[in-house]
Formats: C-alpha cells, sequence, structure tokens
C-alpha cells in the first residue's frame, strides 16, 4: 500500500507516483535536464506536468541515459499535489507530451520510494543486424539498431561475452569514469533473435559508456582481432586502450528496472512483450 499522505510547503497533501515511461532518445539529449536548455526526457516529461493542475516535483529516473540512446520501460517517481486517479492522470500526461516520449503507467508508490537508489539492478538491450549483402532496413532503422557490414563468428562473441558475467573491475570498459569500476553482472549474452544479434546484460550497476564499449569488444572478437580468452586479461588489465571502441548510441535501450534481487526467470518475463 502506498505511505501516508505528506504536504508540500504550502500544507496541501502530496503523493509519490511511480512512472513507466517509453521514448525514442533520437531526438534527445538524455535524460537529465540540462543547464542550456537542450530537449530531454526530464524537462520533456516535468513540462508536461506543468501543464496539469497541481504543484509537481523534479521527475527523477532509475538511470541516465545517454543522447539518443532509447528507453522501453524506464521507472520514475515524482511527487504531485494532483490528486487524478492513475489512468486518468496517464492519459493526461501522454495528451502534452510529444510522439517520441510516452507514459505507459502510473501508479502511486510507497512515500519513501526511490526510482534510482531503490534499483537493486538495471538491464539493457543492444540491438545489432548484419547488412552485408542484404542492406534492407538500412535506412529505415537507421536511429534502432547498429549495421553491421561484415560476417562476424558470432559463437566467438558468446563465448567473449560469457567472460563478463559476475563480480569484476570493468575499469577497462568505462570512459571517463570517477567511480568506483567494480560491478556484478548477472547476465551478458549474445542472442541471435528476430533476424537480428541482441546483447542482453543485466548488472548492479554500470559505467559511463560501458555497455557500447562491450559491444565495440565483442565486434573485436567477432572479427578475430580479439579471442574470447583474451576477455579476462583484458578485465585484468584495468585499462581502456586495451578494450574496443565505444559503439553508437543508437542500439541500445534500457528495458528493465529491478526493485528485487536478481533472478532470471522473472527479468525474462517482465522484458518478454516489451515492443521492439
Amino acid at each position: 500500500m502506498p505511505g501516508a499522505p505528506r504536504g508540500d510547503a504550502a500544507g496541501e497533501p502530496t503523493r509519490r507516483l511511480r512512472l513507466t515511461l517509453e521514448f525514442d532518445g533520437t531526438g534527445f539529449s538524455g535524460w537529465q535536464r540540462q543547464a542550456g536548455g537542450e530537449r530531454t526526457v526530464q524537462a520533456t516529461t516535468e513540462e508536461a506536468f506543468a501543464a496539469l493542475p497541481g504543484r509537481h516535483s523534479a521527475v527523477l529516473a532509475a538511470g541516465r541515459t545517454d543522447a539518443g540512446v532509447h528507453a522501453l520501460a524506464m521507472v520514475a517517481h515524482v511527487d504531485t499535489t494532483s490528486q487524478i486517479p492513475e489512468e486518468k492522470l496517464r492519459l493526461a500526461l501522454n495528451a502534452h507530451l510529444p510522439a517520441d516520449l510516452k507514459v505507459l503507467a502510473v501508479a502511486d508508490a510507497q512515500a519513501d520510494f526511490e526510482a534510482q537508489f531503490d534499483c537493486r539492478y538495471r538491464r539493457y538491450l543492444y540491438r545489432m543486424r548484419v547488412m552485408r549483402g542484404d542492406p534492407r532496413g538500412m535506412a529505415i532503422h537507421r536511429h534502432r539498431l547498429l549495421a553491421v557490414h561484415w560476417h562476424p563468428d558470432v559463437a566467438a562473441m558468446q563465448a567473449a561475452a560469457g567472460h563478463l558475467l559476475g563480480t569484476h573491475d570493468f575499469a577497462s570498459f568505462a570512459t571517463q569514469e570517477t567511480r568506483k569500476t567494480v560491478r556484478t553482472v548477472h547476465l551478458c549474452e549474445l542472442r541471435e533473435e528476430h533476424g537480428e544479434l541482441r546483447l542482453h546484460v543485466a548488472a548492479d550497476g554500470f559505467l559511463r559508456n560501458m555497455i557500447r564499449t562491450v559491444v565495440g569488444t565483442l565486434l573485436w572478437v567477432g572479427r578475430g582481432t580479439l579471442s574470447p580468452d583474451e576477455v579476462p586479461d583484458l578485465l585484468a588489465a584495468r585499462d581502456r586502450r586495451r578494450a574496443g571502441h565505444n559503439v553508437g548510441p543508437q542500439g541500445l535501450y534500457f528495458v528493465e528496472a529491478g526493485y528485487s534481487s536478481w533472478d532470471l526467470a522473472a527479468s525474462e518475463r517482465a522484458v518478454s512483450d516489451l515492443v521492439v
């Protein structure tokens, strides 16, 4: 059950809401509001709230996606004095949101729920498609996936991905990172799905550009530049120069924020009906 209503500065009761958002990141400069007024997901969502009656806090998300990165189910929270019922509020917000950002769900949450700090793991998807000899979709999907113009060794890439499971220091896969670089990866699996190569990865947290560097490194393996058995040494080196390049953001999707301990079966159910 949601926590007891709180009061805002004017003494009016507030409620905390949990939002689930879907967005196409192509036209956004990432999630976080920026001082220069760039178009961001956070700012656009807050503008939609501002168009509704009541007072509303900042909208805080489970993850801060970069420019060009998409989300299929980003979780966020907001405090509001609005008493509009959940579904009517969802519809009202969507009426004020652009076509590339929509609210999938609104639910009353516990008063102390924190979308970011209560999150136990985050799951992403990176989409690739081999276009060599078959360029169909290259124009249509240019903002949705990474085009690979050669035939990679998929089995080698899958073997390399397996070396990233578990708790490691991922400094070799981080770009200009100031935080601690040890992370626990629960899932890192390259699957052949829907005519694509799809990397499914979940962890207790990610470093700056970590997933995009992982994909670039796996593509090195797929080309034969790096062998799967070299990945453990690459991790141990803690040297960004040893890993692959950062691939583009267009193939990356935030797909799940987990608020309980990692469970593969539960996570698979959670993402099974996402539209991608």
